[in-house]
């Protein structure tokens, strides 16, 4: 497996790496690890949570919106 060795990481990104890494129990190799997943694969949401966020979202919106409100909205500011 590849190793990567960093180096002068800036005390203040190191200790929040620190930080993060005893909060979730590992080594800071492992924090960093983990970061570099995040960072670079990517998060495809399933169906079902992608239905999930939006309905979630649509409870959040009160109301409905008629579509003479929305040309209003769209002509504001407009000469």
């Amino acid at each position: 497996m590849p190793s990567i060795t960093v180096k002068n990481i800036p005390d203040p990104i190191y200790q929040q790496l620190r930080k993060r890494a005893q909060t979730q129990h590992r080594s800071i190799n492992s924090e960093i690890i983990a970061c570099l997943e995040q960072a670079t694969l990517p998060h495809r949401p399933s169906p079902e949570e992608f239905l999930r966020q939006a309905r979630k979202m649509r409870q959040q919106v009160k109301g409905s919106l008629s579509a003479q409100l929305i040309q209003k909205a769209i002509d504001q500011g407009r000469p």
